[in-house]
């Protein structure tokens, strides 16, 4: 397997303002599979097709890109340009990862209703999985944690706004699927989520229109291993935008307005 380039067709990094120190991060927003990856796979076109209607972060591209047009500060963007059935780069790769109890660690191994995505049974699945890593989620885990780190060198701290969407209803594969699942959910982190940063997002999104949950049904926010539970002053928070939102003009212009004014007051 080819290891694809950096930024290009693995991840997209697009600079912003040299004093921000805000990086949007959209991971999950992709429909494309690499053709040797797709072999691999055992659904055909159709269900795959299906497969990623139900797995793709709908319209996070989109608002993440708007949103960095309209903030008083031009963030940088870090953009996963696969689909996250290639590899999701927001898990952890080894036991730590809850989800590869439902076929869904860095490689997926299930589809989110639970059938074979790939043939984990398979001898050769194992170094396929570890081709997959190598490949795609080793060099865009460097690459964020580069991005992360300059952005600590340039402007002494960084902010991580993780930018997903999901679904209205729950898919099989959710295992916090009870809660409530507002307009807005907010996931956050322990040690990487500090109090303003949260105010500031309640603040954006209210202001805006949208109702607010936190950490239901998607809890925590991503920060590179390196930084992870480590450097403090690197803070983060995971926005889920439940995808009938944006499915109107006025959502989609209300999310963007509010991601956009949590830019500007955290920059």
């Amino acid at each position: 397997m080819d290891k694809p380039p950096h930024n290009g067709t693995s991840y997209e990094v697009t600079p912003g303002a040299p004093d921000s120190p805000v990086l949007l991060h959209v991971p999950h927003g992709s429909r494309t599979v690499p053709g040797p990856v797709r072999a691999r796979i055992l659904l055909d076109d159709e269900a795959l097709t299906a497969e990623l209607d139900r797995m793709t972060d709908s319209h996070t591209g989109q608002i993440a890109e708007r949103a960095a047009a309209e903030a008083a500060v031009t963030p940088w963007q870090f953009t996963n340009a696969l689909s996250r059935l290639v590899i999701d780069p927001e898990r952890f790769p080894d036991e730590r990862e809850e989800m590869r109890a439902v076929g869904m660690g860095a490689v997926y191994t299930r589809t989110s209703d639970g059938r074979p995505l790939r043939a984990a049974d398979d001898p050769a699945h194992r170094a396929h999985e570890q081709a997959l890593l190598d490949a795609y989620f080793v060099p865009y885990a460097e690459a964020m944690t580069d991005c992360v780190q300059d952005r600590l060198d340039t402007t002494g701290r960084a902010v991580v706004i993780d930018v997903h969407s999901y679904p209205r209803d729950p898919l099989p594969y959710e295992l916090h699927a009870d809660g409530p699942r507002p307009a807005v959910c907010l996931g956050t982190d322990s040690f990487h989520t500090p109090a303003p940063l949260l105010d500031a997002a309640r603040e954006a999104f209210g202001h805006c229109g949208l109702a607010v949950g936190l950490d239901s049904p998607f809890a925590g926010a991503y920060v590179p291993l390196r930084h992870y539970g480590r450097v403090r002053e690197v803070s983060a928070l995971m926005v889920e935008i439940r995808r009938d939102v944006p499915s109107t003009a006025d959502g989609l212009d209300r999310l963007v307005r509010a991601l956009a004014r949590l830019i500007g007051s955290v920059a």
